[in-house]
């Protein structure tokens, strides 16, 4: 093995000075590198000068034009951290391959020098990649099971209930008929069984759900799900003191969905937006919900808030299993919602709103005649 190759000599580092040449080393010494079984260089330790390297060493690193310096190599791989003292995990931006790096010291006639060990532990990353990746899935399995059970509970112990809630109010409604009473009593009685017969539609569908049933899907239409949904949230709305604006396109198509599960999905995520914006003054309190036909052809729907935003971490777990910026949030609300779409061969998605805030929205294909 040379002392170093005539290209790893002749690379030219970032601040665009070249390196100073390597001296020439003993055989003996070099020998010694090219029997390490790892990427192995020497570094002189005054100017940081690449001196000897180990042919696994050219193999895997050469391609960088940094490293022929040491702390130039550092930096690429560290992101700018150059701390040699302790051994330091990184991942190769030219070929994606992980290696811990370890740091000793020799001296090499009368020239100290820092023996740089590089040993590629990427198999070892992608295994607890994997592993940490099934774990996830096995918890997200687990925690579904449970909630299954407990909508099977809820849904046999409520369902007797909200049964005999409905027939309250349409004997009520019959007595005002009857009785000539007022239009706004019959009014209340009548949005107070509309609410009481979707929340046993609710119930009904997510103990479908969760057993894994297909969805029933057909024609629906879009504005008359949003409407729907802000009806039941006008009163929550109305707490909180914010404004809440329709930009539905008038030309959106019908889609094909499970009218009861996308309604579920968008009051989520309005409602999320909502409790965004408890902590901000009352005059920035802005929800918008938009509507329109994509680039692909599909239907994207897309609620708009002016609340905080999420920080670049909290973007990154987002959609992971029982993750949640709540106190009291359990984590699976968008999960389940992001199955729901997936079930309906679309996305959800997030991105930041710009002057602030955070959209989330999903797609749905749209409906055509035979189905899509």
């Amino acid at each position: 093995m040379s002392p170093v190759g005539a290209k790893a000599a002749k690379a030219v580092p970032a601040s665009g000075k070249r390196p100073r040449a390597a001296p020439s080393a003993r055989p003996g010494a070099i020998s010694l590198l090219e029997a390490v079984p790892f990427a192995c260089a020497a570094y002189a330790r005054d100017d940081g000068a690449l001196v000897a390297a180990n042919q696994r060493f050219g193999h895997e690193f050469a391609a960088l034009p940094e490293h022929a310096q040491r702390d130039q190599l550092l930096a690429r791989l560290r992101d700018g951290a150059l701390d040699d003292a302790e051994p330091s995990e990184v991942r190769a931006p030219h070929s994606g391959r992980w290696y811990a790096l370890h740091w000793g010291e020799a001296e090499h006639e009368g020239r100290a020098l820092a023996l740089l060990t590089a040993i590629d532990i990427s198999e070892r990353i992608e295994a607890l990649d994997s592993h940490k990746s099934q774990q996830e899935k096995l918890l997200f399995t687990s925690r579904m099971m449970s909630v299954g059970e407990m909508a099977a509970t809820l849904a046999h112990e409520l369902n007797q209930p909200l049964a005999a809630i409905v027939n309250y109010l349409n004997g009520s409604l019959r007595l005002i008929d009857q009785a000539g009473g007022p239009a706004q009593v019959e009014r209340a009685l009548q949005a107070a069984r509309t609410q009481a017969e979707h929340a046993a539609a609710v119930i009904s569908r997510v103990r479908e759900f969760v057993r894994a049933r297909e969805p029933r899907r057909d024609a629906q239409d879009v504005h008359a799900m949003a409407a729907t949904v802000l009806e039941l949230l006008r009163l929550e709305a109305e707490r909180q003191q914010l404004r809440i604006d329709i930009a539905l396109s008038a030309s959106l198509p019908p889609v094909y969905a499970d009218r009861v599960m996308v309604e579920q999905v968008l009051l989520n995520l309005v409602k999320n937006a909502i409790e965004a914006m408890r902590g901000i003054p009352v005059a920035q309190r802005e929800l918008r919900v938009e509507g329109r036909v994509n680039l692909d052809g599909e239907v994207e729907i897309r609620v708009c808030d002016r609340g905080t935003g999420l920080s670049s971490a909290e973007q990154d777990q987002l959609f992971s299993p029982f993750f949640t910026t709540k106190n009291d949030g359990l984590g699976i609300g968008l999960a389940i919602c992001r199955s729901i779409i997936e079930y309906h061969k679309g996305r959800l998605f997030f991105e930041p709103r710009e002057g602030g805030g955070s959209v989330f929205g999903f797609t749905l294909p749209h409906y055509e005649a035979g189905g899509v």
